[in-house]
This record gives structure tokens, C-alpha cells and sequence, in this order.
């Protein structure tokens, strides 16, 4: 008898409640390509998940590779994907290990890790801002080394500027790891050194931008420069608005790709997507941070608005080897991540109908459920949710979406407090 065809499929390296699996699945579906996902919790409500190859992500990468490719010895994997910080390096390793176009697990460490991207930046020789990396279990001021504040102090691992405090002197510094020690105590990472080191950069005051981008052997295709309208001066750094497109000059445009190219290649950064933010100060591009992965929460949303395709496909397509640069669609977009107001249970949000009536709005949605305890910045770690529109102008969209952020209101209740009472057993 012949040898059996092995049945060929693309890989998906989640953790079980990521945004982005649901998306991903959509676009593997529309694409024809069967997609299993990597990743835990075999109980999940989420069939694919449920029904996929489950590990361990805190595992050591090589027992995790091995529990991997074993499952799959009868299968031919064409692709594999990453979908957060958390799980490049392990996506990376599958790859080479398929020999598959991908980056090599110390570029994805690189892009999860803020400390080792300064490192490699500065390195390359490329624009990057004073820093240093605290040790917050040794007294901090004689660590400064002549440091000049204002800075900003954040984790070394964590995403969506959780964690992240301006601070603009030593007492504000020790305020700040004060406050910030817990949250890595809740974060669950278990690595030692990243619960027990902050990055401390100095503050790089300017407009803020954010940058969506594909990688193909080497060459960045820039999607789209999202617009930062509010000011991020700290003291915590919660997004709020991206306003598509960027009204930057052709010449800022090309500094920007000439900029993240140079910085991707100093990190190693060959294939798949990249999210980065920077930052326009005298007339310097300064990269903020670079990830291996599409851009976070709900927001790729806004990148189908904009192109017209789903951004998983391009993405999902060009990890294929088939990636074609989509056309940019005429107006302007935009969406507003929720602020949370204060901490607390929500209880609900009101005015979602009447906001969505106002012209452009193209969806709302609240992503907390009803009961569940949030919490905002720097503490927070989950977008309220999100609010989508278009329209002619920048400014048009941006005015909308204020108009239905001003209908909401957000009903949050106190935690209360739980005692237990002494039982009286005599």
C-alpha cells in the first residue's frame, strides 16, 4: 500500500481567550484552509480550542514543541501563526522546526521582551530613548546613574500599556514600582526575572502614532499609520481614539517605513505581522515597542474598514506565500476604545441604541460582560469596549465618536468587601 496523503493544515499558537482565534478561524474558513488551534483549556467553550492540540504556554518552549509536532506527525503543516505576545516565541519555534518562512525565536523574544528590544536597538545603532533596567528588589535610587526624568517605568512583558506610569522624579519612581509590584504578583507570568525588573526610559514628549505592517521575506508593506488625536502625556498612557489615515506628510511616511525596517531587521524580524507604535520628536522617529502580531483587542475591525479585507486574510495569505497588498478605502475611519471609568462590578451600560444612531457609528460593542469586575489603568488589563465609525474627514470621524461615547453610561457597582465571622463552636 502507498503511503497515506498527509492532510495539510495551518497552525494557530493562542492562549484560549484571546481576541483574535475567532477572527483567525472566520478567515481560514473564508480561505478554504483548515486551521487547528494550539493552545489550553480543553473544556473551552470554544469548539476549535476544545477540539485542538492542548499545552501548556507556561511550559518550557521544548516540551511544548515535543507534545506538538507529535500530535501532528500525520499532518502537513503549511503555516503557523501567533496571535499574542505570549505565544510568538513558541509560533516561531514551529515554524523552524516545519522549516516554514518565520522569525527565529530569539527576534519573537525580542518583540515580547522591552528590556531586549531596547538592548538590540541600541545596538543597531538606531534612535532610542535613555533607559535602564531596574532591579525593584534592590534599593532603586542608587540604580539611577545619573538618569534623567521625566521617564517612564513599565513592565518588562506586559501589553496594552498596562503597568506603564510616567513618573518625573525618584520619589514618583518609588510610588510608581510600589503600585506596579502587584500587578505583576497578578499578571501569572512565573518567569523570575521579568516579576522582579521594570524598564525605565526617559519620557519622549510628541504625537503618538500606531503602525500596522506586514513582513514578507524581509520587506515591510506598510498597512496602515493610525492617528493618536489625545495627547498621551501620562501620568498612565490608556488609548483611547486611532483615527485611519494619519495625515503625515509623503516624506514623514517614508521615514516612518524606513525607520521600523531598520529596527525590524535589528530585532530579526523577517515574516508575518507587525504592530508598533512610535513617536514624532524633533523630527526623529522613535519606536515605542514593535510586536510580532496583528494589532490588539477588537481593533483589526477597524483595519477591514479601512482595507476592505480582513486583516487575518492578508495575514493568514501571506503566511501561505500568497500576500497581495490590499487597496485603502476612500474616507476615514475610526475607533474609540472605551475608557473604564472607575473600578468596580459592571452592572451595565446605557445609551448603546441611541449612540449607534448617531451618523457614521458603524458598531458597538461592549466586550466586559454584565457582573464582571473591572478595574482601569494601570491596574486594568481588558477594553470596556469599542466603538467603530467613518465618515469624510479625520475630524468628522473623531467628532462622532465622542458624540457616541458621550450617550453612553456606565453603571459600575463597589466591591464589596467579604468578611468571614468567627463561628462560635461551644
Amino acid at each position: 500500500m502507498g503511503a497515506v496523503e498527509r492532510q495539510p493544515c495551518a497552525l494557530l499558537v493562542s492562549p484560549p481567550q484571546s481576541y483574535r482565534i475567532a477572527p483567525y478561524l472566520q478567515a481560514a474558513a473564508q480561505e478554504g484552509i483548515e486551521l487547528v488551534v494550539v493552545s489550553e483549556g480543553r473544556h473551552s467553550l470554544v469548539s476549535a480550542v476544545a477540539s485542538g492540540i492542548h499545552v501548556d504556554l507556561t511550559a518550557p518552549v521544548p516540551q511544548a514543541l515535543t507534545k506538538i509536532t507529535t500530535a501532528l506527525k500525520h499532518r502537513r503543516v503549511l503555516a503557523v501563526l501567533g496571535t499574542d505576545d505570549s505565544t510568538v516565541e513558541l509560533a516561531a519555534c514551529l515554524a523552524d522546526h516545519y522549516g516554514l518562512p518565520g522569525n527565529t525565536p530569539a527576534s519573537a523574544q525580542a518583540t515580547r521582551r522591552k528590556d531586549i528590544a531596547r538592548q538590540v536597538m541600541r545596538h543597531a545603532g538606531l534612535p532610542v530613548p535613555e533607559f535602564l533596567v531596574l532591579d525593584i528588589e534592590q534599593p532603586l535610587i542608587p540604580q539611577l546613574q545619573q538618569f534623567r526624568f521625566p521617564g517612564v517605568v513599565k513592565p518588562l512583558m506586559l501589553s496594552g500599556s498596562r503597568g506603564v506610569i510616567r513618573v518625573d522624579n525618584p520619589v514618583a519612581l518609588q510610588a510608581a514600582v510600589a503600585r506596579i509590584r502587584p500587578i505583576l504578583k497578578r499578571s501569572g507570568v512565573s518567569d523570575e526575572y521579568e516579576t522582579t525588573h521594570l524598564l525605565l526610559e526617559r519620557f519622549i514628549s510628541g504625537p503618538e502614532y500606531a503602525v500596522e505592517a506586514i513582513l514578507s521575506d524581509g520587506r515591510l508593506d506598510l498597512l496602515a499609520v493610525f492617528e493618536k488625536p489625545e495627547p498621551l502625556n501620562g501620568p498612565f498612557f490608556e488609548e483611547t481614539y486611532y483615527i485611519f489615515p494619519a495625515l503625515l506628510s509623503k516624506e514623514v511616511e517614508q521615514q516612518v517605513v524606513d525607520s521600523l525596517s531598520a529596527a525590524c531587521a535589528a530585532y530579526g524580524l523577517t515574516q508575518g505581522p507587525v504592530h508598533a507604535e512610535f513617536r514624532l520628536a524633533g523630527g526623529q522617529v522613535w519606536i515605542i515597542e514593535i510586536a510580532s502580531r496583528t494589532i490588539g483587542g477588537q481593533c483589526a475591525r477597524l483595519l477591514e474598514m479601512a482595507l476592505g479585507q480582513r486583516l487575518e486574510s492578508i495575514v493568514l495569505r501571506n503566511a501561505m506565500g500568497v500576500y497581495r497588498k490590499p487597496a485603502r478605502q476612500p474616507g476615514a475611519f475610526g475607533v474609540l476604545m472605551i475608557p473604564t471609568p472607575g473600578a468596580g462590578l459592571l452592572k451595565r451600560v446605557e445609551g448603546i441604541a441611541k449612540a449607534a444612531k448617531i451618523p457614521g457609528i458603524e458598531h458597538i460593542e461592549i466586550s466586559i460582560a454584565e457582573g464582571y469586575e473591572i478595574e482601569p489603568l494601570p491596574e486594568g488589563q481588558s477594553y470596556l469596549g469599542f466603538i467603530f465609525a467613518r465618515a469624510a474627514t479625520n475630524r468628522e470621524v473623531q467628532d462622532r465618536l465622542r458624540q457616541a461615547h458621550a450617550c453612553l453610561r456606565i453603571i459600575i457597582a463597589p466591591v464589596l468587601p467579604v468578611t468571614v465571622s468567627a463561628v462560635d463552636t461551644s
